[in-house]
């Protein structure tokens, strides 16, 4: 029974009265009226938001599609201004002629052993060049000869716009120096007041690495011919960094592959007849003459020394081993020694030597555990070096002559590779390294031929480089391919840096 029929049934029996009836009619009539109102309130609205769609400025509006222009649209439509880019001047590529308006001079420039009047202007140049620490604007007027010859600019690589100087400073400041394209950038404006940018510094680098290509075989071919050369590697972004130093060529190869392959490309056991001063790695280990470096093993025996701080046999090890060096060292600075004395006081230092480390090296124990093996480890080490008469080569060997007249001994260490190595590891750290094949052979050629200069200049500075560098354009050939002349030797049919290290791109 619903709610209408209960109503009836109470109605009929006298369970309900009147006034109870008249007061429901009532509040069913209120709420009638309310539901009525709310629903004229509804059909206004409906009525007024489908006027608002049919419009036709609505209309376009929700069909126009988001862009710039549309946005524009809707703010002039809104009131709003449309902000205008501020004019920051020219974009994209100074134009020749705006250069030249700059120049702060003019020089002419005629082809050699060519009378001037027989002379024609061809073309006119901008070129910056940095004088007196500020960079400086010249315009070069160069002269065409009836023989098709031409003017050559002094001191600028081919049709660049940027002075050998210019170039030389962005090499070492980056790969000497260490620093970023960025911040050479802003260290050139700073001090001379040149402007450039990134992608420029970029392009002038690769441009040096080209004109330097041959300068870098010629280097290869002198280090192989050297008499004393230090050698070591560590790893980098593109497999390793491999550093060798000799008194004719400081070579710094980057991206090449740790392996004894890479090795007999450039310094093959098998012939090279000169002292090799490395680490005790496995891939030195067929070279005639060695020289292992004294500080890796001092450096093993103090390691002990601190873990294990109350042991008496480890210190007295350390000590005793600084001391046969020590006694190395002053042997070699000698000077009222002959080669036979020297030889006499390396048996003597030999002789120490097998009486420090013949205790336990005669027990030939099996391996323990800990700084126990290590010291036992440390000591084959040392009597096998001993026995291949690699620890005491730089007693005996007599100092060698640089490019430059300085002379140059042989030192126990290899702590000069190691120097040299510590910014490109700084480097790797944080990944200001190149990424690529490329990069890489742009580096190693750059920072090889820069590195050799400091064997062949009286002082390394940038007024001497350039002069130098200078010099090899005017006459046609460098300083290491004079030196490679005077000994007699020849460049092999390949370039080197092609077989440790392809290039992704044909290089002609």
């Amino acid at each position: 029974m619903d709610v209408i029929e209960q109503l009836q049934e109470d109605l009929r029996s006298g369970r309900i009265d009147a006034h109870r009836l008249v007061d429901l009619l009532a509040t069913l009539q209120r709420q009638l009226q309310a539901a009525q109102q709310r629903i004229t309130d509804l059909e206004q609205r409906n009525a007024e938001l489908q006027k608002q769609l049919a419009a036709p400025s609505g209309t376009a509006k929700l069909e126009e599609p988001y862009s710039m222009r549309a946005e524009e649209k809707r703010q002039q439509a809104g009131g709003k201004k449309r902000r205008r880019r501020k004019d920051k001047g020219p974009r994209g590529r100074v134009r020749t002629a705006d250069k030249l308006a700059q120049a702060e001079r003019i020089e002419e420039v005629y082809p050699e052993g060519v009378q001037k009047s027989e002379c024609w202007l061809s073309h006119t140049r901008p070129v910056w060049r940095l004088e007196q620490g500020r960079a400086v604007l010249v315009a070069y007027r160069v002269y065409r000869a009836p023989n098709n010859q031409y003017g050559k600019i002094p001191g600028v690589l081919g049709r660049s716009e940027f002075a050998l100087e210019v170039v030389v400073s962005i090499a070492y400041l980056v790969y000497v120096v260490g620093l970023s394209f960025d911040k050479v950038c802003l260290v050139l404006h700073f001090f001379g007041n040149l402007k450039l940018s990134k992608s420029q510094a970029d392009s002038l680098l690769h441009q040096l690495a080209r004109h330097w290509l041959n300068e870098f075989d010629v280097l290869c071919t002198l280090l192989a011919n050297s008499l004393v050369v230090h050698a070591d590697e560590t790893s980098w972004s593109l497999n390793s960094v491999w550093a060798f130093l000799s008194e004719k060529a400081r070579l710094l190869l980057f991206g090449v592959h740790k392996d004894a392959q890479t090795l007999q490309t450039l310094l093959d056991p098998d012939t090279f007849a000169g002292i090799l001063i490395s680490d005790d790695a496995a891939v030195y280990g067929h070279f005639s003459q060695a020289q292992k470096c004294w500080a890796h093993l001092l450096r093993k025996a103090i390691k002990l020394t601190l873990q294990e701080p109350n042991n008496t046999d480890y210190r007295q090890f350390a000590d005793r081993l600084l001391e046969i060096y020590r006694a190395a060292t002053r042997v070699q600075h000698d000077g009222r020694l002959g080669d036979a004395g020297r030889a006499r006081q390396v048996a003597a230092l030999e002789d120490e030597l097998l009486e420090l480390c013949s205790p336990l090296w005669f027990a030939e124990l099996p391996p323990l555990q800990g700084p126990d093996d290590d010291y036992r480890r440390l000591v084959n080490e040392i009597m096998r070096l001993m026995l291949a008469e690699e620890l005491f080569t730089f007693v005996t060997a007599k100092p060698v002559e640089q490019p430059n007249g300085q002379m140059q001994t042989v030192g126990p260490t290899n702590n000069e590779a190691e120097r040299t190595l510590r910014n490109p590891a700084q480097a790797r750290q944080t990944g200001r390294t190149s990424k690529t094949v490329q990069g890489a052979r742009r580096q190693t050629i750059v920072t090889s031929v820069l590195e050799s200069l400091r064997l062949y200049l009286s002082s390394f500075t940038l007024p001497n480089v350039i002069e130098e560098v200078g010099g090899w354009m005017a006459t046609g050939r460098s300083c290491f391919e004079e030196l490679l002349e005077k000994l007699g030797l020849e460049l092999p049919a390949q370039s080197l840096l092609d077989e440790i290290l392809p290039s992704p791109t044909p290089s002609g």
